[in-house]
């Protein structure tokens, strides 16, 4: 789990060094030549690609987790085509035409393409959380009493972290539909990634105390609820199954 953590904070911090690549190229490089902004730079490509993986490797992981709570594979499988659907698609668009077309022409193309992943992100995002909640409460009085509070704080975090993000992509796709060719809808498109990686609970931005030995108590704790849970459902089902 840790070194999932650090894996995709490193595709974080990677995303948002692209992206201020990418925004000095456009702005400082290239200012007074407008003819260089008809293609998108390097590391904008490069800022998009480490943001749609980030995106991609929590969906995947909250999927797994909705799959180890409930032991159905009809959500996560749902979850993780559209977080394939996430991924595959505008990346395999962008650096395959990039090059050769124009931004605004790639823009206007591939555009319902581009508003079609981002309402299914939007809406997994919001399956995840929808989902998370509903099992996380189900499964609350199958845990110690002592891990009830922990239970409780997952079930904010899911509310909190799912129903930001998903509303920060419903902002980004409105502007992308109405202001197309202004790139405003960069903006958020850069803050996406990062609430995507505040999802995740065991994220040390996540964690109340500052101190390291706090942070991993909590951490642990956390993963401790979480096996809990999926021990709980395990149980039952058996249970159920012999009956």
């Amino acid at each position: 789990m840790k070194s999932m953590v650090g894996a995709v904070w490193c595709g974080e911090v990677g995303h948002a060094i692209s992206f201020g690549m990418a925004v000095y190229t456009i702005v400082i490089t290239n200012f007074g030549h407008p003819e260089r902004l008809v293609h998108f730079p390097n590391s904008l490509l490069a800022a998009i690609f480490l943001g749609s993986l980030v995106s991609f490797s929590v969906q995947i992981f909250f999927a797994f987790r909705i799959y180890a709570l409930s032991r159905s594979l009809w959500i996560p499988c749902i979850c993780w085509a559209l977080s394939l659907f996430r991924v595959v698609p505008p990346n395999v668009i962008l650096f395959a035409f990039s090059a050769s077309e124009p931004g605004p022409e790639l823009l206007q193309r591939w555009g319902p393409l581009f508003i079609a992943i981002w309402a299914a992100s939007a809406a997994n995002d919001l399956l995840i959380a929808g989902t998370l909640v509903y099992l996380l409460y189900q499964r609350r009085s199958d845990t110690f009493a002592g891990t009830t509070a922990v239970v409780d704080k997952l079930i904010r975090w899911t509310i909190e972290t799912g129903v930001v993000t998903s509303i920060a992509s419903v902002i980004m796709l409105s502007v992308f539909v109405a202001m197309r060719t202004t790139f405003v809808w960069l903006a958020f498109f850069v803050v996406i990634p990062r609430y995507t990686f505040l999802q995740l609970p065991f994220g040390k931005s996540q964690l109340p105390c500052r101190s390291p030995s706090c942070q991993r108590a909590q951490a642990s704790k956390l993963h401790h609820a979480c096996s809990i849970l999926s021990l709980a459902n395990v149980k039952s089902t058996e249970s159920g199954g012999n009956e």
